[in-house]
């Protein structure tokens, strides 16, 4: 085999590790980016069904979803828990058991959809897993960990809270 040849599956395989890794995922959503870190997770029911209102510095960025989803992101931000588990609330007393969970998500959009990395830590292992950004809201909720965001994204998706002005009696 030539030089080129032996590059060419050198390269391959670096590529295979990397993606085995979550290194790629990482490098592809903005790692090195300014991060903002979503303080209020809102849903609401809108004309085009639930969306699901991320916020930070007196902007929303609006993410709509299924209703499934959506009840699932209620019901973890309001503690309750419905009669039978849904799919998140399974995957998080999974994790749970076998002594993972989950320590971030980081929200991208790419071509008009809203894409998800979420982190998963499980005893010294650290996995990074792509994800709907709606899976993985639901299950950073669920855990308490952070949703975080690019400023770029923020700054191009976010829609401007209206001010809340103080009430008096």
């Amino acid at each position: 085999m030539n030089r080129l040849g032996t590059w060419v599956k050198l390269g391959a395989v670096a590529g295979i590790c990397l993606l085995l890794s979550g290194s790629w995922s990482q490098a592809q959503t903005g790692k090195h980016a300014e991060q903002v870190q979503i303080k209020d997770v809102d849903v609401r029911m809108s004309d085009h069904g639930p969306v699901v209102l991320l916020k930070a510095e007196n902007k929303a960025i609006p993410i709509f979803v299924d209703p499934t989803v959506a009840g699932s992101i209620l019901g973890a931000l309001s503690g309750q828990k419905p009669k039978r588990p849904l799919s998140h609330d399974l995957m998080h007393t999974i994790l749970e058991a076998f002594g993972g969970k989950v320590t971030q998500t980081v929200i991208t959009l790419k071509d008009g959809v809203y894409y998800a990395d979420l982190t998963v830590a499980m005893k010294e292992h650290t996995k990074v897993f792509d994800s709907r950004s709606s899976d993985s809201i639901a299950l950073a909720i669920h855990f308490k960990a952070p949703i975080l965001v690019g400023r770029d994204l923020l700054d191009s998706s976010g829609r401007t809270l209206p001010e809340s002005k103080p009430q008096t009696l």
